[in-house]
């Protein structure tokens, strides 16, 4: 069942494309079919303890390994592909270009992905990383326009530069450990000198940290999010926000609990970047004055709350309660904000697929009299927001949690924790207030021009009967999973203990902190939102262009500053004669270097198109 699960879709992806090219319909069909025999698979995996390996691939063989956390998600990676399978044959309707090549990757994407979930090593997981990272680039180029063009090269890159510096960090891991078995990984780093504080080790971490955060939309390496989703297809976005940015999660989890258990220097680390992670991501998306980019933004907050909760469990790992309480927090969320992500990304695919627009100023008022679009975004909205008896409410106690335990437990690190509890609180209230900005705009108020308004009113059918059931299923569980029975089980199947059972989530204490995160959000809505945002009749772009790391740093950097420092080099040492042939050549060296790193890209780009 587990190669089932990885190359049924990718071979299904061949079948697919052979019979796209005979009719359109066979096509979408047999796509839905295979997602939905891999739904089907997933189903038989949770409750069962497996594990197959594949030699004579690479040195050590690719390693597949099945058991609570790994059957849950593979089961969850599935059911998005199911969903999105199913929205897009209504999101494409209109759309006849390219689609055989979409559906080629999207199947070949959910064998990579199911492959890195299911993995049983860092190599295994880096070897299907690498494979959806490319797979997953076409998805952002889908529409081809000039926008859609610059959002996959800056996605290419990342994944490229990332991917080469997580291999970098296996390469060191090996040498120190020996090893990149989960399962073996935890005493063989601690049969090294200093263990996880070892220097070798700790580089190694920097590295692996580095290399799947740039997929999971980490500070900094998270500015390919807010471009991608914008220009992508709404069904691929859901998946990339709801899947793929999960993808880098899982080996920074993996890692950190296999590799880094009881590190302070590694969890501060991970605490740090996930909490600028988590308040920039919900400052850009109360900014953003389009749809899409705001959830891109979203994802990349959310992101830095289970950020936060995987460095509670790292420093934690001495503390059994705190530790399970942290941890079962991180892999709920994961959960929660797939589920979340698949509602809300859907329901903007609605809104694109009848407006082809995203901008809030156009889209206002459109879903004033779709009742069954409105309760499915309120309930994905009231669930990443936190909202007791909601799917999120739960996932981001625990986290809140985790970090009140590790206050009270590490003394040294007390300021530093309080300071972060209250980045968290205020977080959870920017949340708040960008997703009821959302709500208010697309399903409250009324557009500006009043004809246009009527046309709003007047198309009641945006969506087919299966999209709606598509959209609905999932919202549903957003308020099945806010129930703390169902969420208990859960994670005690994720994480093989029972301590979660005994945590209660509507005593005062954790509801104060769910309460003291919505205070702030409706404060900042009162007051910021609808005062200063909203000017005149319509949504201010306060976007910080200036502030793009990626135009203000990274590409001036790789472009300009890199080669102009080798060129120099060469200019100035490359007419000095006193130099041996030996410096000469090293110089020579150099000043090609630096061409290369001014040329490859363009260069691969080429070679991929």
């Amino acid at each position: 069942m587990l190669l089932l699960c990885v190359f049924m879709p990718m071979a299904g992806a061949v079948i697919c494309a052979c019979a796209g090219k005979r009719s359109e319909r066979l096509r979408d069909f047999l796509a839905c079919l295979i997602t939905a025999a891999v739904f089907m698979v997933t189903l038989f995996l949770p409750g069962r303890e497996s594990s197959v390996e594949i030699r004579g691939i690479l040195a050590s063989g690719l390693t597949f390994r099945n058991d609570g956390f790994r059957s849950v998600y593979a089961l969850i990676t599935a059911f998005m592909w199911l969903g999105t399978s199913l929205f897009s044959p209504d999101y494409f309707r209109k759309e006849r270009e390219g689609l055989t090549r979409y559906w080629f990757f999207i199947l070949v994407t959910l064998g990579a992905t199911e492959g890195v979930m299911l993995s049983g090593d860092l190599m295994t997981s880096f070897v299907f990383f690498e494979i959806l990272s490319f797979t997953s680039f076409t998805w952002v180029i889908h529409e081809e326009t000039k926008e859609a063009i610059r959002a996959a090269y800056t996605y290419l890159f990342i994944a490229v530069i990332g991917g080469l510096v997580l291999f970098m960090g296996l390469l060191l891991l090996s040498d120190s450990a020996g090893t990149l078995s989960y399962a073996l990984l935890p005493s063989a780093v601690e049969g090294i000198s200093g263990g996880a504080e070892n220097t070798a080790v700790f580089a190694a971490g920097v590295c692996i940290l580095f290399g799947f955060g740039a997929k999971a939309g980490m500070f900094p390496v998270h500015i390919w999010l807010p471009k991608a989703h914008p220009v992508a297809p709404s069904p691929a976005s859901a998946l990339l926000s709801g899947i793929l940015t999960k993808v880098g999660i899982y080996g920074i989890l993996m890692t950190s609990l296999c590799v880094f258990r009881g590190s302070v220097r590694f969890g501060t680390l991970v605490f740090i970047l996930g909490e600028i992670t988590m308040f920039l991501g919900a400052l850009l998306a109360l900014l953003s004055v389009n749809l899409k980019r705001t959830l891109a933004c979203s994802s990349m907050s959310q992101i830095g709350f289970i950020l936060t909760g995987i460095s509670m469990s790292v420093m934690l790992s001495a503390h059994p309660e705190g530790f399970e309480t942290a941890l079962s927090g991180v892999m709920l969320h994961m959960v929660n904000h797939s589920v979340i992500k698949l509602v809300l990304f859907m329901a903007a695919g609605v809104v694109v697929m009848n407006l082809h627009t995203l901008t809030l100023d156009e889209i206002r008022g459109f879903g004033r009299r779709k009742p069954l679009l409105k309760t499915a975004f309120a309930l994905g909205a009231l669930g990443i927001s936190g909202v007791p008896l909601f799917n999120g409410y739960i996932s981001k106690t625990l986290l809140h949690e985790g970090i009140v335990e590790a206050s009270h437990e590490l003394h040294s690190m007390q300021n530093l924790l309080h300071i972060g509890e209250w980045v968290f609180l205020i977080s959870g209230g920017l949340t708040f207030a960008y997703m009821l900005k959302l709500f208010i705009c697309v399903f409250v108020e009324k557009n500006r021009d009043e004809a246009r308004q009527r046309e709003f009113d007047a198309g009641k059918n945006c969506m087919t009967r299966l999209s709606g059931i598509v959209i609905l299923l999932p919202a549903l569980l957003c308020v099945i999973l806010g129930q703390p029975a169902v969420m208990k089980r859960l994670a005690s199947l994720m994480t093989g203990e029972e301590g979660i059972l005994e945590f209660q989530a509507f005593t005062w204490g954790n509801l104060k902190g769910g309460l003291i995160s919505l205070s702030i959000g409706a404060v900042v809505y009162l007051l910021i939102v609808r005062r200063v945002l909203y000017r005149d009749g319509s949504y201010r772009n306060l976007w910080p262009e200036k502030l793009d790391l990626e135009n203000a740093v990274y590409r001036p950097l790789l472009v300009r500053i890199l080669p102009g420092i080798f060129g120099t080099i060469a200019s100035v040492f490359g007419e000095n004669r006193v130099l041996t042939p030996l410096a000469r050549g090293t110089v020579l060296v150099l000043a090609f270097v630096g061409r290369a790193l001014a040329d490859s890209m363009d260069g691969l780009i080429v070679l991929v198109r």
